[in-house]
């Protein structure tokens, strides 16, 4: 092939000796060195000129497959990194490369290229996300190196810079990064890892690098851990681009560079004119947060009038420079089109102030969120093929989908915006967060009758900040019946559409974590809630708070649920015991006892065999998944972690001594009482003798799980054994117990057997006291009283606590050691509960999928003490919203 005269990335040779790439496994190459293995891997493809398409991801094989196709006369076409099985990439189906290069190796389709490829051609690059327009952005050698220089000349790159690979090779973006440093002699260290993972900060402190690169979503991200401490001392520079970044960020970041000794550079580029258009000085950030800066050096900015925008100096912003691409290309035909472009005109609406451009809006219809770039016209035509048709409108970091539901009801609202929100963050793959769904009965229109985009972001971000202050996409009305509003919460926080006023908490597959949360919300409306609230019809429980009138200012709750007491009180005890701050012990144990309670409370609470096993698999399965996305994630990213942990089958396959395996033993525990639970309730003669005499049944299982752990460990278990599923198994059936104590004689009963039971099992006196107590108090107390001055305040912490006490023992054993042994152990503890307070956040939507799938079955729904309820249906409810609720116009 002849490889006529081309710009290169590559270093000059005389910076061939020093480091080019940092690697895993103590790989480091020199610029000679990469410079070798770049025209090896183009030999193997043969002399004839190709298209190569190239699997990206921070690899050393898809940077050297890049690399090999610029520098050697081929035409690189880069696309995100797929698993081992996975179909095609579209891309290589729409373009039929002659080479693809895959994490698996190298695959020549042909000896010649099938495409006529122009001379300039060096590189095709996609121009948005995971959807949008399929054409391709044609860059030229040329446009590569002279973007790659600017960009070195204006941060001021040389032999001594090195960055990190926080984006991927296939954005432009952090492509830009890569050839911007290895043309001036500079390094790169190559990572998947993401800046909240404590790899990438290993690797920058040890590999000293300079700067690294972000869109504004990763300052969101920075913001929650701790990046002043795990900054590496060497960092000059953050750079920022991919969307514009809300102004008083900017000023806060820029400020925290100048007091640490970096700078904060805003950049702002489009792949069109390869990556980069314009810097911001980074001594300007703060006075001028707004600004994108000066065009980058050989380029130019002007602003051009436009007819849709009459505000006065605001215009299309047009660019020009020797990075401006050579064109699109949208078929075959036109790779072998050359130059067809002097500048570029980048549909964003822009100004100049005090001698600095700014970006104002858009004139077309694309949004750039998360670095990704989305076509919103055709994601429309994807989703109307779908059958979910709505108008896209976008913010800095929302996608807002509008449907046209006139007059839906309640059921209907819920679950289509759901769905929809969903088919939308699935096809242009952003998180789930990011996209917001909204139901409305009429669209706004211009005078033309064209949907006047302009207002309904203004509504849609309005709703957006009306729902921010609850967990689910509509909060009630406080002004609705008060059984319609107590309805709405128990749907939104069980995740049933379903629900209805003669349902009940139980009914609906009510368990012990959303227990806490709907108490919280019923209590701050209605104030003290009656015992066994949990097996009243919603349509009573509003009856017995008749004088609760719409709008009145909430009574605080005087009582605190026990359950909710113990909950946060034991993992308050387990956390500090282990960060050793307190010597209790025990805290876990009492926890299984509180799980038995609260088992034999609501998944018990039906008399249909198949809804008890339904709700149980529910709870079950909400403990599960969180558990098994964590273990394996640990696992991934440390092996702490192995299969025996993530299947939570650690007592059968584990090791017999004491290891950091054995730590989830609570939730091993657990999960299989549970299970045999209900499948020892499910054999049909079991389940009758457990309904016709609960208490007894219990206690009959107590005496049985008891004769198992004495069969097995005798009266006390050692350090092992106490953590056994088999042996603790016992604790779990005598809160059972408690639960089923529903008489004097009867709570005098599990009171005796208590101490029975547990004095003797630890070898630890206090230990046994703690379990022992704390059973006593399930048994006799409902409820703990507070002071009426302090109810409220108490009450939310212990709920906070409760909710989220399973995801703080999930995962605090990855935080608290760190900080522990550095000798900060009341960070540890505050750093234990807020890592497992965000990872419930993040997984309690997930939880509610779970139980709302599995629970709302209604033909074998029960409703305890149904009475004379009056029904309404959640049609009639919306209805009534609709009424009394202003419209959307």
């Amino acid at each position: 092939m002849s490889t006529r005269t081309r710009p290169r990335l590559l270093a000059a040779p005389e910076h061939h000796g020093s480091v080019a790439v940092i690697g895993p496994d103590g790989l480091r190459l020199t610029h000679g060195e990469l410079a070798q293995m770049v025209a090896r891997r183009a030999a193997s493809w043969g002399p004839a000129r190709r298209v190569v398409l190239v699997e990206g991801g921070n690899r050393l094989d898809a940077l050297v497959a890049h690399l090999a196709a610029v520098e050697h006369g081929h035409v690189s076409l880069l696309v995100p990194p797929r698993g081992a099985d996975a179909a095609p990439h579209p891309l290589a189906t729409a373009w039929l490369p002659d080479v693809e290069c895959r994490h698996d190796g190298d695959r020549v389709h042909r000896e010649t290229s099938l495409h006529d490829l122009h001379p300039d051609l060096a590189m095709l690059s996609s121009t948005s996300g995971s959807t949008g327009s399929p054409k391709l952005v044609r860059l030229s050698a040329d446009n590569l190196v002279s973007n790659a220089a600017a960009i070195a000349d204006y941060l001021d790159l040389g032999p001594g810079s090195r960055a990190l690979t926080s984006l991927p090779l296939h954005y432009c973006y952090g492509l830009s990064v890569v050839h911007s440093h290895l043309l001036v002699g500079g390094s790169v260290v190559l990572t998947d890892a993401s800046v909240v993972d404590a790899e990438f900060w290993r690797l920058a402190r040890e590999h000293e690098v300079t700067s690294f690169a972000a869109v504004p979503y990763t300052f969101e991200l920075l913001e929650g851990i701790n990046f002043d401490a795990r900054r590496p001392a060497s960092l000059r520079q953050v750079t920022q681009a991919g969307g514009r970044m809300a102004p008083q960020r900017v000023v806060d970041w820029a400020q925290r560079g100048r007091r640490q000794g970096w700078d904060l550079v805003v950049m702002y580029g489009q792949t069109e004119a390869t990556a980069r258009m314009a810097w911001l000085p980074p001594h300007l950030a703060v006075d001028h947060p707004t600004a994108i800066g000066v065009a980058v050096p050989g380029g130019h900015l002007r602003v051009d009038p436009v007819a849709e925008c009459d505000e006065p100096g605001v215009g299309e912003l047009v660019y020009s420079g020797p990075n401006v691409m050579l064109g699109y290309a949208e078929t075959l035909c036109d790779l072998a089109r050359g130059a067809e472009l002097t500048e570029l005109r980048t549909g964003d609406l822009g100004r100049v102030r005090d001698g600095l451009h700014e970006v104002v809006g858009r004139r077309s219809r694309f949004a750039k969120i998360f670095g990704l770039r989305i076509d919103l016209d055709q994601l429309e035509v994807d989703l109307e093929v779908q059958g979910t048709p709505a108008t896209l409108v976008a913010s800095d970091q929302v996608l807002h989908a509008v449907s046209l539901v006139p007059d839906p009801d309640l059921a209907t609202a819920r679950g289509r915006g759901r769905r929809l929100a969903t088919t939308v963050a699935h096809l242009c793959g952003l998180p789930a967060h990011a996209v917001r769904a909204h139901l409305v009965d009429e669209l706004p229109r211009t005078s033309s009758g064209k949907v006047d985009r302009a207002a309904l972001l203004r509504l849609a971000e309005a709703r957006a900040a009306d729902e921010t202050s609850t967990p689910a996409s509509e909060a009630p009305d406080p002004d609705a019946p008060l059984a319609v509003w107590i309805t709405a919460w128990a749907g939104i926080v069980l995740g049933r559409d379903d629900a209805d006023e003669s349902d009940t908490f139980v009914s609906l597959g009510g368990d012990s974590l959303s227990y806490v949360e709907l108490t919280v919300r019923l209590e701050e409306r209605l104030g003290d809630l009656p015992d066994g609230w949990h097996t009243t019809p919603f349509a009573e429980l509003a009856a017995a708070h008749h004088d609760v009138r719409p709008g009145e200012r909430p009574r605080p709750a005087a009582r605190l649920d026990t359950t909710i007491a113990l909950r946060a009180l034991a993992i308050v005890a387990i956390v500090a015991g282990h960060v050793d701050l307190v010597g209790w012990q025990g805290g876990a144990h009492l926890l299984l006892a509180v799980a038995g309670y609260n088992f034999a409370r609501f998944q018990l609470g039906s008399a249909d065999p198949a809804t008890r096993v339904r709700h149980g698999l529910s709870t079950v399965l909400q403990v599960v998944v969180p558990a098994v996305a964590w273990v394996g994630t640990v696992a991934f990213l440390s092996g702490g972690y192995d299969a025996s942990t993530a299947l939570l089958l650690n007592g059968v396959l584990g090791s017999p001594g004491w290891d950091e395996r054995w730590q989830l033993w609570f939730l091993e525990a657990l999960v299989w009482t549970m299970l045999a639970a209900l499948l020892l309730l499910s054999v049909p003669w079991v389940h009758r003798w457990e309904r016709r005499a609960p208490f007894l049944f219990a206690v009959g299982l107590l005496l049985a799980t008891t004769t198992v752990r004495h069969a097995r460990v005798g009266v006390e278990a050692d350090a092992v054994e106490r953590y056994t599923t088999s042996v603790v198994a016992f604790l779990f059936v005598l809160g059972w117990c408690a639960a089923r104590a529903d008489t004097v004689r009867r709570k005098l009963v599990v009171s005796a057997l208590a101490p029975l039971v547990v004095v003797g099992f630890f070898g630890n006196p206090t230990r046994e006291a703690i379990v022992v107590v704390g059973v006593l108090a399930l048994t006799w107390l409902s409820h703990l009283r507070l002071p009426r001055w302090g109810a409220r305040p108490v009450s939310r912490v212990a709920a906070v606590l409760a909710s989220y006490s399973l995801f703080v023992y999930l995962t605090h054993w990855q935080v608290y050691p760190p900080l522990e042994d550095a000798g900060h152990p009341w960070l540890a503890l505050v750093a234990s509960f807020v890592v497992g307070i965000g990872y419930g956040l993040l997984m309690r939507p997930v939880q509610r999928a779970v139980a709302a799938r599995l629970t709302s079955g209604r033909p074998g729904a029960h409703h305890p003490n149904p009475g004379p309820t009056t029904h309404r249906s959640a049609h009639t409810i919306v209805n009534w919203r609709a009424r009394r609720m202003p419209t959307d116009r």
